[in-house]
């Protein structure tokens, strides 16, 4: 999925999400930028969707800095979620407390922040009342009305006015206490005001064993690594000295037990209306669970360092041994999509084996339906570009004139209907491996330009003068013999020798019919499942019938057999019906057998005739007819070895 769809992608999915939250939310890119955001947003920022757009996070919180911003995204690369809790400023000036929830969205290499936005006003302003009236009343108590002459309707004033604050004083309290986050209040002397049900409950203390008393002297707070802070470099007490707002989430709080706990907390200045500073609130969580998830995630980080030196040691140690059973292994766990058992083709995947990590030129020999680009896929997975792509091209489903342009591109206006620019398939494959099916369909005309690029790795486009240079490995196919296509003048046979570097022969399903029970019950699975049946058999009878059928179309032709044996059997054993053609069932006799076949079985009974004697006045060359060279090549070509 290309940057784009997955910025639609993710933009649908947003839209969905934000219309129906009641919550105020909003996405960002990694620059802060805010992409989308819903209708609760913009009713606590009092701001027009066409006006919201246009900003940042920097706009809305005019504290934050770029640097600041910058470890924000780190950290939440790191971890997924962040908690902080900043003034947000709304369209009007004015300022309001805000605790937002990142959550870090991944799609591919797209990385987006959604965050949940939620208003901290109200208990900011009840903790800052509730500051305020303590203030008041500690005033009133301290500093009576009028001199020594109180008049009683001064005395009942204050008294109203304590009630009043009284009052006040219960109702923030009650407002505060519903907080699931620990609240408490210093005024300018560092003495606790007010401590609600969530932070006595963390911290062990109750408000009777802090009200009036130095809080900094009670509850202990330090550093992450365990020291203490000094009242002067305290971020709680900053906080009513400068008037800033102090965040921090790397510090412990100490309860009364003399246990700790780790924290984040939110340490704001209180002011009057005449901008006085009447002391602080501290708003703080428990943040343990996430420190315990960043311990098992480095701890997962460590095991998993340690799990992967333990692999290493035993790819060394595996390496080092050459064993029959682990060539065994090796092969059948390196060719998962290769079903065989038969030696002839574990000698296919053996040289797979020895070719595949070398960049040298395979050609790849068999009849149709035999797996030439099954071996052309195994070849390209084991070598050093498996990270790149394998581009795939049929040069006998393309007709001759649009086969160069396929492989090598073309510029715009080269030929009629060239309308664009293209790319070539070899442009494509730079750096990994292209493989050309049916490769004896080349026109000869091509064959010179395919020549060049494999001795030099170089090409022109259709239309261009420009020289194109690639890295690419050429894995090629063919049912035919080329050797024939040379002698009829189809084929160049310098370009035939720059292919043949090293030549692989599968052999036919015929040759190697113990795969056939394998791979027959491998296609029953696959077309059952496919089909929606379940149980099917394969009988005796049935698999002799398989196992004596020619299969001239190889493994293709075995899975549509077996296709469409599938679809018509109705109970729970596999039925054939007409599957298999008639003419290839009758008596053996009758079989017929390709050239090939017949001049592989006529080498093989002279050879046994000979006592595998090749050369010589008795040799099997001579009885033949042909050169001594001449009939070791067709030997190799046809897979034949002295037992």
């Amino acid at each position: 999925m290309s940057d784009i769809k997955k910025e639609e992608w993710l933009n649908d999915w947003a839209e969905s999400a934000l219309s129906h939250s009641r919550i105020p939310v909003l996405m960002l890119s990694h620059d802060a930028h805010i992409i989308r955001f819903n209708q609760a947003l913009l009713d606590i920022l009092v701001y027009k969707e066409i006006e919201l757009k246009k900003l940042t996070l920097f706009d809305l919180n005019e504290e934050l800095t770029k640097k600041e911003w910058k470890e924000q995204w780190s950290l939440l690369l790191k971890q997924k979620t962040l908690f902080v809790e900043v003034q947000f400023i709304t369209k009007e000036g004015k300022p309001i407390q805000v605790e937002l929830n990142f959550t870090l969205v991944e799609v591919g290499t797209l990385k987006r922040c959604f965050v949940i936005v939620r208003d901290q006003s109200d208990k900011m302003e009840a903790a800052a009342k509730l500051v305020e009236a303590n203030y008041l009343l500690e005033k009133i108590k301290t500093e009576p009305s009028g001199s020594s002459k109180v008049t009683s309707e001064a005395q009942k004033s204050d008294q109203f006015t304590i009630e009043k604050l009284q009052e006040s004083e219960q109702k923030n309290q009650l407002i505060l206490d519903s907080a699931g986050e620990g609240i408490y209040g210093l005024d300018t002397q560092g003495h606790t005001t007010f401590v609600n049900n969530a932070a006595a409950r963390m911290i062990g203390w109750e408000l009777k064993d802090l009200a009036g008393k130095s809080q900094h002297a009670i509850l202990h707070h330090s550093k992450s690594d365990g020291s203490p802070y000094e009242v002067i470099e305290c971020p709680i007490y900053s906080a009513f000295k400068d008037g800033k707002t102090y965040t921090v989430d790397d510090e412990v709080f100490w309860r009364k037990d003399g246990t700790s706990f780790p924290v984040e907390y939110t340490s704001t200045p209180i002011k009057d209306k005449n901008d006085q500073l009447l002391g602080a609130v501290v708003v703080f969580k428990d943040i343990t669970q996430r420190k315990e998830a960043e311990r098992a995630l480095k701890k997962s980080n460590a095991d998993l360092q340690q799990a992967l030196v333990e692999v290493e040691k035993l790819k060394v140690r595996f390496e080092k041994e050459n064993t029959y059973l682990q060539e065994e292994i090796k092969l059948s766990n390196n060719f998962e999509e290769i079903i065989s058992q038969s030696k002839k083709f574990k000698k296919v995947l053996s040289q797979v084996e020895q070719v595949a990590s070398t960049d040298a030129t395979v050609l790849i020999m068999g009849e149709s339906g035999t797996g030439k680009e099954l071996i052309a896929r195994a070849v390209h997975n084991l070598s050093n570009r498996k990270n790149r792509p394998l581009v795939k091209v049929n040069c006998a489903a393309l007709p001759a004139n649009l086969i160069e342009s396929e492989l090598f591109g073309h510029e715009r206006g080269a030929f009629t209907g060239a309308l664009t620019k293209r790319v070539g398939r070899f442009e494509l494959a730079d750096g990994g491996t292209i493989f050309l099916d049916e490769i004896g369909e080349i026109p000869i005309e091509l064959q010179s330009k395919l020549l060049r690029v494999l001795q030099e790795g170089e090409f022109e486009r259709l239309g261009s003068s420009q020289t194109f240079s690639v890295n690419v490995r050429v894995v090629a196919a063919t049912n035919r013999s080329l050797t024939d296509e040379i002698e009829k003048g189809t084929f160049r046979e310098d370009l035939y020798y720059r292919l043949n570097v090293f030549p692989i022969n599968i052999p036919p399903l015929r040759e190697r019919r113990e795969d056939i029970p394998l791979l027959a019950n491998h296609f029953l699975l696959k077309f059952e499942s496919r089909f929606g049946k379940k149980g099917t058999i394969i009988t005796k009878k049935v698999m002799e019938e398989l196992m004596n059928y020619q299969w001239t179309g190889n493994v293709r032709e075995l899975e549509n057999v077996i296709e469409r044996a599938v679809i018509i059997s109705k109970g729970t054993k596999l039925d054939l019906a007409d599957s298999l053609p008639k003419t290839f069932n009758a008596s053996k006799k009758q079989k017929i057998i390709t050239l090939e076949e017949n001049e592989r079985a006529h080498i093989l009974k002279t050879l046994e005739f000979t006592t595998w004697r090749v050369s010589g006045e008795k040799g099997a060359a001579k009885l033949l007819g042909m050169n001594r060279t001449t009939l070791e090549a067709r030997m190799k070509k046809l897979g034949i070895e002295r037992p």
